[in-house]
């Protein structure tokens, strides 16, 4: 039989040592500090497209909208600094959501009109 109490000098109700468990912002590099901001765009602009899993309901394209044209511009602004190690995935990922946008929308934008395409130019399928 163990015994389940915990050591005198870690108590069960201790808070967390957060500045232990946490990174500080100054030691993280900038290309993953891009990357993991685009990521977030792209991944709640999915889900506003209602991509996140078969017969979703929610669809709300006026966010994924402004979504995905932060994406842009983001991307756009960032490619030059980040590599086309990094950039060229997301660039694949903003053009398949601009496309499914496209698809999703009952009266789909001109061409250059649609979300972020101001950034990227016309996106075609």
């Amino acid at each position: 039989m163990t015994d389940a109490t915990p050591p005198a000098d870690h108590p069960a109700d201790a808070a967390p040592d957060y500045d232990a468990m946490t990174r500080d912002i100054a030691d993280v590099p900038a290309v993953e500090v891009i990357t993991t901001v685009a990521v977030h765009l792209l991944s709640a602009a999915a889900v506003n497209l209602g991509l996140d899993k078969p017969d979703s309901e929610h669809k709300d394209l006026d966010e994924a909208r402004k979504l995905i044209t932060a994406l842009a511009g983001l991307v756009t602004a960032s490619a030059t600094e980040i590599s086309s190690f990094h950039a060229a995935p997301l660039r694949d990922g903003l053009k398949s959501l601009q496309l499914a946008f496209r698809e999703a929308s009952i009266v789909p934008d001109e061409p250059g009109q649609g979300p972020g395409e101001k950034f990227t130019g016309p996106v075609f399928g």
